[in-house]
């Protein structure tokens, strides 16, 4: 069954949002999609705010993924100061 994880950033100010989005385009993106994310979307929810939806093939798959997740937020936290502020996940149940 397909898993979906939904976090929420911050960029702190000062930080310029185009540092932070070159950051997950190079960095974050193809990190997930190498652990096995079949599919990742960003959206700009605000100057300074993101959502990321992950979607998994399995909860198994993203599980196994968590400790090189944490790393690679860890190391963007200290290249552009982006946070995550929130997360939502769980196992798809009805998809269109």
């Amino acid at each position: 069954m397909p898993y979906v994880t939904i976090t929420t950033w911050e960029v702190p100010d000062g930080v310029a949002q185009e540092v932070s989005l070159r950051n997950l385009k190079e960095k974050r993106l193809p990190a997930l999609r190498e652990l096995g994310a079949t599919r990742v979307t960003v959206l700009r929810t605000s100057d300074r705010t993101t959502a990321a939806v992950s979607e998994w093939p399995d909860r198994r798959t993203r599980d196994e993924a968590l400790a090189m997740i944490e790393l690679v937020r860890g190391k963007l936290h200290s290249e552009d100061g982006s946070r995550m502020t929130g997360e939502l996940r769980g196992d798809v149940i009805a998809q269109l």
